[in-house]
């Protein structure tokens, strides 16, 4: 167990009472965390969680105990309604989802609205985030992008909404399963086979791998040998004028791949 390190510099303030704290938690490797995450975790009077077991490994991770109130889809408006009243009440409360930014294709964002129209104060702790963490690193052009999440499973609504966002200026960013990732690199081959392509598996993990080329190329290599693990697409904007990057294969091998 690891006991939570003290800021070097300074005395932070302490928490604000009957705010509502959004903190960002590690996508993968532990040490994402930041020590303002750590201290609120630490300070916070109660921690709201997606998945209460996965948040108290976290929390036992640093050495920190604190009482757990699950929320996830099916419940968000129940406990929206008990979040709000505890912090009427004065009260402190972390929101957190099993990794990354709370409300980035995780639960959150209805708490978060919940909370602002109910006069509340919410406050951002920022962190690790896999769209961040994929676009900038990418090599594709950050000065515009769009980031849309999961696409659809239904193959007719995933052809209109795939259609739609490759209309989009700038960089296209979505999220994509173990399960559909070889069917989205191949649709993509189809539909959009001039994009550069980047797919970026298992971020900040220790078999993090990137993936660079023609969606052609990356279905042929994926087809070969597929992946398992969570993966970020990044799209190419049409027209850019940069040839297609050659497949980067330099990732240390995982072996449960």
């Amino acid at each position: 167990m690891n006991q939570v390190p003290t800021p070097a510099v300074g005395n932070p303030a302490p928490l604000i009472p009957g705010t509502l704290y959004l903190v960002a938690t590690p996508i993968g490797n532990l040490e994402d965390i930041t020590l303002r995450a750590l201290r609120v975790l630490r300070d916070c009077d109660v921690v709201a969680a997606e998945d209460t077991r996965h948040t108290g490994l976290l929390l036992h991770h640093f050495g920190l105990r604190k009482p757990l109130l699950s929320y996830f889809r099916f419940n968000e408006a129940k406990r929206s309604e008990e979040i709000l009243a505890r912090l009427r009440a004065g009260g402190t409360v972390a929101l957190v989802t099993d990794a990354g930014s709370p409300g980035i294709s995780d639960p959150g964002q209805r708490v978060v609205a919940a909370v602002i129209a109910g006069g509340a104060r919410v406050e951002p702790v920022p962190g690790a985030c896999a769209l961040i963490a994929a676009v900038t690193a990418s090599g594709l052009p950050t000065d515009e992008f769009h980031f849309a999440g999961f696409l659809p499973v239904k193959s007719g609504q995933r052809a209109r909404r795939l259609a739609g966002l490759l209309a989009l200026p700038g960089t296209l960013c979505v999220y994509e399963s173990p399960h559909r990732i070889e069917k989205l690199v191949r649709e993509l081959a189809a539909v959009a086979p001039g994009r550069r392509l980047v797919v970026a598996r298992e971020l900040t993990k220790k078999y993090e791998e990137w993936l660079r080329g023609s969606p052609a190329e990356i279905a042929a290599d994926i087809g070969r040998r597929p992946r398992k693990g969570e993966f970020a697409v990044l799209i190419g904007p049409a027209g850019d004028p940069q040839e297609i990057l050659p497949m980067d294969m330099s990732a240390e091998e995982d072996p449960a791949r």
